[in-house]
């Protein structure tokens, strides 16, 4: 009901960068959050980061200062700056959406994730 399509993703040398980018279509609420998260091998996938429809972002620690969230909500689309990039940040990067709808559970639909490498 809401593909979702990551983009981006790549090999990149430490100190490196890279945008990704999420696009979410289809039946999203216009209350809703787009979410990044990563899964390196052999460890449970973990928040990047999040920002919601109206613009409040929540990013794990050890991305502060490094990455910036941004979307645009007319292009249903998230973007992920990486900067100064870390070989611990090697991992495949999924985009979420969850739809937030008054009176119902929130809905969460992932993409099929991006690998991101950073060469050490």
């Amino acid at each position: 009901q809401v593909p979702v399509a990551e983009s981006g993703g790549g090999l990149v040398q430490i100190g490196g960068s890279l945008r990704l980018s999420c696009v979410a279509s289809g039946r999203i609420s216009i209350s809703n959050s787009m979410g990044w998260y990563r899964q390196a091998p052999g460890k449970e996938r973990e928040l990047v980061v999040e920002i919601t429809s109206g613009g409040v972002t929540k990013y794990a620690d050890s991305v502060k200062g490094r990455f910036t969230v941004s979307r645009d909500n007319a292009k249903n689309t998230a973007y992920l700056q990486m900067n100064s990039l870390k070989p611990e940040d090697t991992a495949v990067y999924y985009c979420r959406c969850t739809n937030i709808q008054l009176g119902r559970p929130p809905q969460a639909y992932w993409g099929q994730g991006t690998q991101v490498t950073v060469a050490s």
